[in-house]
């Protein structure tokens, strides 16, 4: 009896992956602050710091690597919680894989002029032109 209830004791430590991956994700980039026109400071204050930077003679090219559609949700981290204890543990078999391929990854691209303004802005690998930041 004593094995039984530290072996339920233990299983929230040992197989919440999927409640953790549920409860930290990360939130969409706010692409509708990104215009042309605006300072690389303002894209960089809703973007945070890019991957990597390109300087060219005449202006200054950052490529950011973004991921959207995984925001942190205490409804599906309690969703994977309460499966956890309801199969204990062998729910991890399918919640950890689900959440870890939660969200979509992407790059954007953002050319400043010589003035340190958005110039211009690409989506994806093909370097398209975005028409506009609802478009990506």
């Amino acid at each position: 009896m004593r094995l039984q209830a530290l072996s339920l004791g233990l299983i929230p430590l040992v197989t919440a992956c999927s409640v953790m991956m549920a409860a930290s994700g990360k939130r969409d980039p706010n692409l509708g602050a990104i215009n042309i026109g605006e300072p690389r400071e303002t894209v960089l204050v809703h973007l945070g710091q890019p991957a990597r930077t390109i300087q060219n003679a005449d202006s200054t090219v950052d490529v950011f690597e973004l991921e959207r559609g995984n925001e942190p949700s205490m409804g599906r981290a309690a969703f994977h919680g309460a499966l956890d204890v309801l199969t204990l543990g062998a729910w991890e078999i399918i919640g950890t894989p689900i959440e870890g391929f939660a969200g979509e990854k992407f790059e954007l691209t953002v050319e400043y002029g010589p003035d340190g303004k958005v110039t211009r802005i690409y989506s994806g690998s093909a370097g398209n032109v975005a028409a506009s930041p609802g478009d990506l």
